[in-house]
């Protein structure tokens, strides 16, 4: 099986999709993996007529609140315009974008180009089977179950939501499935071994 490591934290310059009741999770943990210099603003994209709204205080565990925008739309044309605008921008490392109609492949190709650009990382939360050929990566994340694990070094893991997350679209070639799970005080992902389930 293929190591997370070769493909998260996520390729930077590119957008990337997330499907599944695990998505916001997944984007979360995105924001929260950047270590490097590039851990710039984020900016988190609804539509207007949502009714759940992402509270910054509920990423704390992820990445410095003080760090996330949230924008709303009025429509998805709009939405992709403000999130073309920010990953050309550089002010931001990552772009999060809730969708809901698909993205055709000339948006997609705009939203890469402009993440090029900015060296910022886009992320596109979509529902299955609503992709773009044009995104970097696909992956699908659903929540498993709360599970005692340990990472081998510190076993503070206890009680921690399990995820799978399967990479399904990659441009690379690759694919590949894990079982995961966010080490709050190190800023990390632990993959959690079939044997500590």
């Amino acid at each position: 099986m293929a190591e997370l490591e070769q493909f998260f934290p996520l390729e930077i310059g590119r957008a990337h999709e997330v499907c599944g009741a695990g998505a916001s999770a997944f984007a979360a943990m995105a924001c929260g993996a950047d270590r490097s210099e590039n851990a710039r603003t984020i900016l988190w994209l609804q539509l207007d007529w949502q009714s759940d709204i992402v509270n910054p205080v509920g990423m704390t565990p992820f990445c410095d609140p003080s760090r996330i925008i949230l924008a709303r739309a009025k429509n998805q044309q709009m939405l992709l315009s403000c999130a073309e605008e920010a990953l050309r921008s550089g002010a931001v490392s990552h772009v999060i974008t809730e969708l809901y109609r698909p993205l055709d492949l000339t948006a997609g190709r705009r939203l890469q180009l402009a993440a090029a650009m900015g060296k910022a990382t886009g992320i596109l939360i979509v529902s299955e089977g609503m992709g773009s050929n044009a995104a970097q990566t696909r992956w699908q994340c659903s929540p498993e179950c709360p599970t005692s694990v340990s990472d081998g070094h510190n076993p503070k893991t206890a009680g921690l939501t399990v995820l799978h997350w399967e990479l399904i679209k990659n441009k690379k070639g690759t694919l590949g499935s894990w079982k995961v799970c966010w080490n709050a005080q190190a800023h990390r992902i632990i993959v959690v071994s079939e044997a500590c389930q």
